[in-house]
């Protein structure tokens, strides 16, 4: 019998210990590999939604609050900010672009957002199916949106107001599809994009030419009187970066905040989480690793009388250390080869179950880099768990173990 078919029988021999063994270390590693391909995915994810854009202004309040809500549109906006402003930022010579958003509905749990066709050229996203919107009450839907609505072009859907769907419906301002725009793997797949204006004249009616000369509902608005939620910025000069945030900060009623600088800070308070949820999972290999390191040692107790007979038999101490050793490389093998597998499972599962992880583009059927550690993980577990059981199993006293039977 070779040395891996005498290993492999050694652990067939003890198969309720070997399986708990094994499924411990498969769950660490498990854990470890569906947090490597999370935060992989999300720190992807959040780098390329804020991708050229250089600032976001928007009402007073939390900076990771108006990040959150102007540019991965998972928080409630700040408030609202004078549309005037914008045409004030776009006469400055440093400054390159200037992109207004305005938010407030939504429509089956996709948000609509009212903004310009450089909005979507801001992330490459190019219409698979219809044209871009030109009218008010048009819309082009992202991908994920259209797929979950089932929404055609030429289809028409209400809006409702406020970001979680639970307003009241702007049931006389429909808005027809005009448009679906391709896969993007960026934010404005689970986007509804549609003008400004459109937003504007469902939530005042009197901007609505429909509407004009109803009972309350004769006011034309004034230029005053719009506004938008926040303006996505790019510079045109580094000198910008110094000086254009000063100027927001410095009044009282705007903000300017950095995509770059509150991405790190999100990412540094998720990391928190991150690193607290791997020591948990190293914990689990440390577990296992003892689990390993036990069986063995127990086993070797158990051997010492088949040892002998081997030493006896023209086995030599090393082909004994080695077949020990052996046995602690395919445990801890054969649990990382489980747990990677079941990790990636795992992922793929919650990926099709949490729509927020399929919106981020989390696939199970991905690789992390990292993981490449995970195999010298195992092989580093299987020979610290085992060297001592191998050290015993070379030092095996012959005549004193046949002695005593």
């Amino acid at each position: 019998m070779t040395m891996l078919g005498l290993s492999l029988a050694y652990i067939r021999a003890k198969p309720l210990a070997s399986a708990l063994n094994l499924l411990l270390l498969a769950l660490g590693i498990a854990t470890i590999v569906v947090l490597l391909l999370f935060s992989q995915r999300l720190g992807e994810r959040l780098t390329r939604d804020a991708r050229d854009i250089d600032l976001v202004v928007g009402a007073k309040g939390s900076p990771i609050q108006l990040i959150l809500s102007a540019i991965y549109h998972v928080d409630q906006p700040t408030g609202n900010i004078p549309l005037s402003f914008a045409e004030s930022l776009r006469s400055q010579p440093m400054i390159k672009q200037v992109i207004p958003l305005a938010l407030g509905d939504s429509a089956a749990g996709f948000r609509v957002v009212g903004t310009e066709p450089a909005y979507a050229a801001l992330y490459d996203a190019e219409v698979a199916d219809g044209v871009i919107w030109r009218d008010p009450f048009q819309a082009v839907l992202g991908a994920d949106a259209a797929r979950a609505t089932g929404l055609k072009v030429g289809d028409q859907f209400d809006t409702t107001h406020g970001l979680a769907g639970e307003g009241a419906r702007h049931e006389e301002t429909p808005y027809t599809v005009v448009g679906i725009f391709a896969q993007t793997d960026t934010v404005i797949d689970r986007l509804i994009l549609t003008s400004i204006d459109s937003l504007w004249r469902a939530h005042d009616p009197s901007a609505h030419p429909l509407m004009a000369g109803r009972a309350g509902t004769d006011r034309a608005p004034s230029a005053a009187d719009l506004e938008v939620t926040a303006l996505l910025v790019r510079y045109a000069s580094p000198m910008a970066a110094v000086m254009v945030p000063r100027q927001i900060n410095a009044g009282s009623a705007l903000q300017a905040a950095a995509p770059a600088a509150e991405v790190t800070r999100l990412l540094g308070l998720i990391g928190i989480g991150l690193a607290t949820l791997r020591g948990f999972a190293l914990l689990l290999v440390c577990s296992a690793a003892l689990g390993v390191f036990i069986a063995l040692y127990n086993a070797m107790q158990e051997r010492r009388y088949d040892l002998a007979i081997m030493r006896s038999l023209g086995a030599r101490p090393a082909t004994l250390f080695r077949q020990v050793i052996t046995e602690g490389l395919i445990l801890s093998c054969a649990g990382t080869a489980v747990g990677m597998a079941l990790g990636h499972l795992v992922t793929e599962v919650l990926a099709h179950v949490l729509p927020e992880a399929g919106s981020m583009g989390v696939t199970g059927l991905a690789w992390a880099p990292e993981e490449i550690w995970l195999l010298a993980l195992a092989v580093g577990v299987g020979l610290v768990s085992s060297l001592l059981p191998a050290w015993q199993a070379y030092r095996t006293d012959v005549a004193e173990t046949l002695a005593h039977g």
